[in-house]
């Protein structure tokens, strides 16, 4: 049995590869270069020319371009309209944006449980929580696969909420032949380095209801209007803007929507290869009894952002602490995605305990995320399955 290099030994490869990382070429470089020598590099073409290639790409009737994910789920939230006195039921295991966009509007988050084996928000828990106070639900596309969007939309309709997709993980994918971005009331996406594709920075919201987004597009803009229509003191002044609600500058630069929008062009390749990455690792652990795989649900058709193994530690001598460090030990550097959001200490602040989840915080004990991106070579995928099962023999025996 090779020692683990954690106790001493040799590590599997020399130097060091982490689970996420950007691939930007010298289109991308180029298409940066250009803007920056232009005369607009914020304010310009670029951003709604990346706006019209997003509805292409989604299927949506309408695209807002932001700053970043983040921003893209405060303004889906301001949209929906969720304010103090309501409550909005999230997704528990996910990154604090999509919770906490509920906290700036002044609503009430209310985790849901996921499913103990695609690690989706689940519908059923979901319908339980459900109150006169309900007003929307948040949902995210953990890992890249699809929620059950026919579930969730159902139960949406029922009571009159609103859906926002969190799709931060999710460009690329399709839910039953539909992409992502086309379906629920608001889809948010983030560009942030380690996703499929980048702006550096950068966020989306994509929707099919023109009110939304004309709401949308004032929110990003410190709620300033250059619309006639929507004034209260109209004028055909070419000089005349005029807010007419509370904003942001939430606004996304010129060179960055260059940069994502030279990305998207890579999409079909950046999916298709994370596709194969994902195939490989699903191959290598498919006998292992120690490690569980993500199950996925049919009707995704999933661009992964995120490989997550699962330690069955009823199999091995380690917990996972253990078994993370010695991957890590091995230059294979793991990440763990997510703690339940209400763990953080802000949320204990504010009143949520450990318990309300099961199965998010039995999930969050036994996972951690192995290494997934586009520039990932055959030889690095192999040097990751390796290092995985020479951590798991070594804890098996």
């Amino acid at each position: 049995m090779e020692q683990l290099a954690v106790f001493g030994g040799t590590p599997v490869r020399e130097k060091p590869i982490y689970y996420g990382r950007q691939y930007v070429d010298d289109e991308d470089i180029a298409a940066v270069a250009e803007v920056l020598k232009s005369d607009l590099i914020t304010c310009g073409p670029r951003v709604e020319a990346l706006e019209k290639q997003l509805c292409e790409i989604t299927g949506s009737e309408y695209a807002v371009v932001v700053s970043n994910g983040t921003a893209a789920l405060h303004l889906a939230a301001l949209a929906a309209g969720f304010q103090e006195g309501d409550e909005v039921i999230v997704s528990s295991i996910t990154f604090a944006a999509s919770s906490n966009c509920v906290l700036y509007c002044g609503a009430k988050p209310v985790f849901a449980d996921i499913r103990p084996d695609t690690y989706n928000i689940d519908p059923t828990s979901v319908r339980k929580l459900i109150t006169p106070k309900t007003k929307g639900i948040v949902a995210v596309d953990f890992t890249g696969q699809a929620v059950e969007l026919d579930e969730l939309q159902a139960i949406c309709r029922e009571y009159n909420l609103v859906l926002v997709e969190d799709a931060a993980h999710a460009i690329g994918t399709k839910y039953k032949g539909r992409p992502i971005g086309s379906i629920a009331d608001m889809t948010c996406f983030s560009f942030h380095p380690v996703k499929t594709v980048t702006g550096g920075e950068g966020g989306a919201i994509t929707t099919n209801d023109e009110a939304l987004y004309h709401k949308l597009l004032r929110l990003r803009t410190h709620g300033i209007t250059r619309v006639l229509s929507e004034m209260v003191h109209p004028t055909d002044a070419l000089w005349y803007n005029e807010q007419v609600e509370l904003g942001y500058n939430y606004r996304m630069t010129d060179f960055q929507a260059a940069l994502l929008s030279s990305q998207l062009r890579k999409l079909p390749l950046f999916s298709a290869r994370r596709k194969e990455i994902v195939e490989k690792y699903n191959k290598a652990f498919a006998d292992m009894p120690e490690i569980i795989v993500q199950r996925e649900i049919p009707e995704s058709d999933t661009t992964r952002h995120l490989y997550i193994i699962r330690l069955n530690l009823e199999k091995l001598n380690c917990d996972r602490r253990q078994f993370f460090d010695a991957l890590y030990a091995e230059h294979t550097c793991p990440q763990v995605h997510y703690l339940p959001v209400y763990y953080h200490s802000y949320y204990e602040k504010l009143g949520y305990r450990k318990g309300i989840c099961p199965n998010a915080e039995k999930y969050y004990e036994e996972v951690m995320s192995i290494p997934l991106y586009y520039s990932l070579t055959d030889e690095d995928v192999e040097d990751v399955i390796h290092a995985v099962k020479k951590v798991v023999a070594y804890y098996s025996a």
